[in-house]
Order: C-alpha cells, then sequence, then structure tokens
C-alpha cells in the first residue's frame, strides 16, 4: 500500500511539473504515467475520467489524479496524489517568486518558453490522437464527435452546452 501511495506521489508530481502550458499540457503526461508506466488505467477509461474531470469545474491535473488516486488506493490514493499534483509546484513557487519575478522579462525565459510551445501542442495532439481511437467506436461516436466540432468552430455554442447535450444523448443511445 505505501509503494501505490509513493507512485501516486510521484507520478503526479512528475507530471504536474513538467506540463508547461497549464491543464492542457499535463494531460498527455498523467496518461503516460497512469496508463503506459504504471497501468492503473487503460486508454479507454482514461478517456471515460479525463470527460468526467472536464464536465466538472477546477483545474484538470488535480481532478484526474483524485480520481486515478481513488481508483488506485481509495482515500489515501486521493491525498497522495493530490499532494503530487498540487505540494511541489506550490513549494516552488513560495520559494522561487523573487526569482521568477526578477527573470520575468529575460530573452532566456522568453525564448526558453517559445521552445517548449511546439512540444507541448504535439503531446496534445497524440493524446487526442490516442483517446480518438478508443472514443470513435462506431458511426454515432463519430456523429458527434462532427456535431461538436461544428457547434464549436462555426456556431460558437459554449463547451458546457455542448458536454450536457451529449451527456444525455449518450444516456439517452447508449444506456
Amino acid at each position: 500500500m505505501l509503494s501505490q501511495l509513493w507512485d501516486l506521489f510521484i507520478a503526479f508530481t512528475r507530471a504536474s511539473n513538467l506540463g508547461f502550458g497549464g491543464g492542457p499540457a499535463v494531460i498527455p503526461l498523467i496518461q503516460v504515467e497512469a496508463v503506459d508506466k504504471y497501468h492503473w488505467i487503460t486508454n479507454e477509461q482514461f478517456a471515460d475520467a479525463l470527460a468526467v474531470c472536464n464536465a466538472l469545474p477546477a483545474p484538470i491535473a488535480p481532478k484526474l489524479g483524485a480520481y486515478i488516486g481513488y481508483l488506485v488506493a481509495g482515500w489515501p490514493g486521493v491525498l497522495a496524489a493530490l499532494l503530487g499534483t498540487i505540494g511541489p509546484t506550490f513549494v516552488a513557487v513560495i520559494v522561487l517568486t523573487n526569482v521568477l519575478m526578477k527573470y520575468s522579462n529575460s530573452p532566456g525565459l522568453k525564448g526558453a518558453l517559445k521552445g517548449v510551445r511546439p512540444v507541448v501542442v504535439v503531446l496534445v495532439a497524440q493524446t487526442a490522437v490516442e483517446m480518438g481511437f478508443t472514443s470513435f467506436p462506431n458511426l454515432i461516436t463519430w456523429g458527434i464527435g462532427a456535431v461538436t466540432a461544428v457547434s464549436l468552430l462555426w456556431l460558437k455554442i459554449h463547451p458546457a452546452i455542448l458536454i450536457v447535450l451529449s451527456m444525455v444523448f449518450g444516456l439517452i443511445v447508449f444506456y
């Protein structure tokens, strides 16, 4: 049990501290830890967890951490994953605030951030493609995806409305 809690803490510490770019950038890192490295859940379960966590308010990393932590080790797992997700970052921000303020306009820092952006985009795209293979098993799910894309891009419907409508539609069609 202790080794599972330690693994949860380390996995979420790694993912949250290497996720440059916020929520979307941390998703593939959490997927690598939870699915590929530790095999706590499958890609399909990760896609489901991501869908549920995206439907709830708050940042994505702590929600995924709590969800996966609970699956792995119950409430102690939730605590370990949450501490791994927010603890080291919290301490680093407190300790490094003066340094960050001093070098926030540094050309070196700006250059490093410009260099990491393409990597983040590719990681998010890779996660989307991998999740697509499990999220679109039939024509109905492809239809949901197409209607969602049109609704977001051209009709400018708010994502929250689309999430609720797709949940209701899924409940009716797939239940």
